[in-house]
């Protein structure tokens, strides 16, 4: 889901401790160098979007001879919205604590389904390899991080080589993932039981092919060299987040690779990503320890 389709119905009380913290994010965030807009695709790719593959990176302001650790974040909205736009506020605090930060556009749908969305966020992160150096970000630490629909998809990333191979690359450059309430761990188990209304919408950027949807599931890629995993979920989030996670998690101990997992009481799925707005937030303080700030 996205912010900006549900941001009117938050209640009053959630929107002043909201509108607080964007004026917060003016006052206390902006110690931080953002570059706007950078192509991570060539123009002359036959796949090529002017819009949807752009980044933003957000560097720590003060100069620094030792490169900080990167994180890539992805954004969620159902795999048919969102924008890099709308998460800035991340951007801007991960540089203030000492990461060099990328957030990402990639394709929707329906211009183009799952497996061209991992592609396009595999690039971005190969881009990130190659040239994160310049902006003080060390390509030898490079993170993923994604809430909803985007964790999902860093999941992926961190689980399945073969999106990187297919570029050449002999080796996962990620050295670990960051979910926050990550959906479509599972959507080959998901898709087939049909379990919710509407989840007949979810065939527009999945398709209607099983082995499609088991393709893009990190729950079927994972492996005991996988790389390790921090994973967030709200006490109140929806239950086909909380019971896919509960499996990915114990998919990963018993290829004896366990996440750090944490069930954050209270939480629904949209304040899961709002809540980065606040610098002290618990996901911060131990993404900072995850990679190595």
């Amino acid at each position: 889901m996205s912010i900006s389709r549900h941001w009117l119905c938050l209640p009053a009380l959630l929107l002043l401790p909201l509108l607080l913290g964007l004026a917060n994010e003016y006052a206390v965030a902006r110690p931080s160098r953002r570059t706007q807009d950078l192509a991570y695709v060539p123009a002359n790719d036959p796949t090529y979007d002017a819009e949807r593959h752009r980044l933003d990176v957000y560097a720590p302001k003060e100069a620094s001879v030792a490169l900080h650790p990167v994180v890539v974040f992805i954004h969620g909205g159902s795999w048919n919205s969102g924008s890099k736009g709308f998460y800035s506020f991340i951007g801007r605090r991960l540089a203030k604590q000492g990461v060099v930060a990328v957030i990402l556009n990639y394709r929707l749908a329906p211009q183009v389904e799952v497996p061209a969305m991992a592609d396009d966020c595999a690039r971005a992160v190969i881009w990130t390899t190659q040239h994160i150096a310049d902006y003080g970000g060390d390509p030898q630490r490079v993170f993923v991080m994604g809430h909803s629909a985007g964790g999902g998809l860093a999941a992926l990333l961190t689980a399945d080589n073969r999106l990187f191979q297919r570029h050449g690359l002999a080796r996962n450059p990620i050295r670990g993932a960051i979910l926050d309430d990550p959906a479509g761990l599972d959507m080959y188990d998901y898709l087939q039981k049909m379990e919710y209304p509407n989840d007949a919408q979810y065939l527009v950027p999945f398709g209607k092919q099983p082995e499609t949807w088991r393709e893009v599931s990190a729950m079927y890629h994972v492996t005991a060299t996988t790389p390790p995993f921090l994973i967030f979920v709200g006490g109140k989030t929806y239950p086909s987040i909380s019971g896919s996670s509960r499996k990915f998690r114990e998919k990963l101990t018993a290829l004896g690779r366990p996440p750090q997992f944490a069930v954050l009481p209270g939480k629904h799925h949209i304040p899961m990503v709002l809540q980065l707005y606040w610098q002290h937030n618990v996901l911060y303080q131990q993404l900072l320890k995850f990679v190595g700030v």
